[in-house]
């Protein structure tokens, strides 16, 4: 450091530098941000040597993927809560001229295209008896865009067909549209609205207080994101709705907002009612037989199901007959809904004087995937334990036995000796 250095130092100068560098991140849009923060010379930090090394990403997003599941699992240990399996979710997406900002790169509506196409995927894959319907709202009118349907492929292919923006965003609009086909939907299915909202203000031909309380009553749980700034109407639809209203920070926030929204949520306690569905499993068709699907009006060959009750065709499962009004379903279907009413317990985090205690043998690799717990230098790793059968596991274990897997291996290999 010369002498004009340590003089401005002195003068308090360098710090109004700082500050003034602080004011300048701060006008900066979101996509700017990505770019001032990608830094490579910054994604270092040194060890007890004085070594210098990357920042290990992995731990960051593991952090992050903890926090994240234990506010889903935060009734855990409560008592026992109904969960809504079979759910009928329309996502409502603002495609006002709000959504042409570029304050998400390169736009909002692209980002949000992007965002929904990811969460259609994971719901179907936590959700396989659920179906969702598309909604946009743009020039003062709410289009449907799919109706309700268990296909990620044509809700993802008619979404990226129509990504316009224009005009001005209706609230009203969009809730009164989504009421009209919610509101038959039998008791048993758990009614739900997600609205991704760009603009921050609403153009409504009428009373919007009315329809909040309509969809009240009609046990519609409405959630919505905002990509703006926080608005009263939102937050009010969310309070009285039972849902929840968050405002996306940037791009990554965004995604993880969007993802909480694909676990089944705690069903309404006054609405937590126990049904009894029918529903039938119906066989494949065989191939080259020549019939008349149900679905699209057309003669299809092979590659169908038959209803076991009155013998149409469908495409696809799961769905409901279009003649005799069967909900139709597949045995994995029910299997892999199953482990939302009894999920795994979260893992618990392990210390390095608690992971090399001399008591504790055979504890140094991980029991899922057997690779070292070890760094290297033989310094001990973040891992965690199961708290039923105490077996140590890394951290992608971790993810994986909880996102995907859905059974502790090591409670598993117990049960079976």
């Amino acid at each position: 450091m010369n002498n004009n250095d340590k003089a401005k130092q002195l003068n308090g100068e360098t710090e109004e530098d700082d500050d003034d560098e602080i004011d300048q991140e701060e006008g900066l849009d979101a996509w700017e941000k990505a770019y001032v923060d990608d830094r490579s010379w910054e994604s270092l930090q040194e060890d007890e040597s004085g070594l210098l090394r990357p920042i290990d990403n992995a731990v960051i997003q593991h952090a992050q993927y903890r926090r994240r599941r234990l506010r889903s699992l935060s009734s855990f240990s409560a008592a026992r809560i109904q969960k809504g399996l079979i759910r009928f979710l329309y996502i409502i997406i603002d495609l006002s001229r709000a959504a042409s900002a570029t304050d998400f790169r390169p736009s909002r509506m692209v980002t949000v295209a992007r965002n929904v196409e990811a969460f259609i995927r994971e719901f179907f894959d936590q959700n396989p008896l659920s179906q969702i319907g598309l909604v946009t709202i743009k020039d003062g009118v709410a289009h449907s865009l799919t109706d309700l349907g268990g296909s990620p492929e044509s809700h993802v292919k008619a979404l990226m067909g129509k990504l316009e923006c224009s005009g001005d965003s209706s609230l009203q609009n969009a809730l009164d549209l989504v009421h009209g086909y919610l509101n038959p939907i039998p008791s048993y299915g758990h009614r739900e609205v997600l609205i991704l909202y760009s603009a921050l203000s609403t153009c409504d031909p009428g009373d919007i207080m009315e329809t909040i309380q309509q969809c009240k009553q009609s046990k519609l749980r409405c959630s919505v994101i905002g990509l703006g700034a926080e608005m009263f109407i939102c937050k009010h639809l969310c309070q009285e709705t039972g849902g929840s209203y968050s405002v996306a920070l940037d791009e990554s926030h965004l995604k993880e907002l969007i993802m909480e929204h694909a676990p089944p949520p705690p069903a309404i306690a006054e609405f937590a009612i126990a049904n009894l569905i029918k529903m039938g499993f119906p066989q494949r068709a065989a191939e080259g037989s020549i019939s008349i699907c149900s679905c699209h009006k057309e003669a299809k060959v092979g590659e169908g199901y038959i209803c076991p009750r009155c013998k149409a065709r469908v495409c696809e499962l799961p769905t409901e007959c279009r003649i005799c009004g069967l909900t139709l379903v597949s045995s994995p279907h029910l299997a892999r809904s199953y482990h939302h009413l009894f999920p795994i317990a979260p893992f618990d985090e392990i210390s390095s004087s608690r992971q090399f205690d001399p008591k504790l043998k055979g504890q140094r690799s991980c029991f899922g995937c057997q690779q070292s717990l070890l760094n290297p230098g033989n310094k001990p790793g973040p891992c965690v334990t199961c708290p039923q059968c105490k077996q140590y596991f890394c951290l992608d274990c971790d993810i994986y036995i909880h996102e995907s897997l859905h059974n502790c291996p090591g409670c598993e290999s117990f049960k079976h000796k």
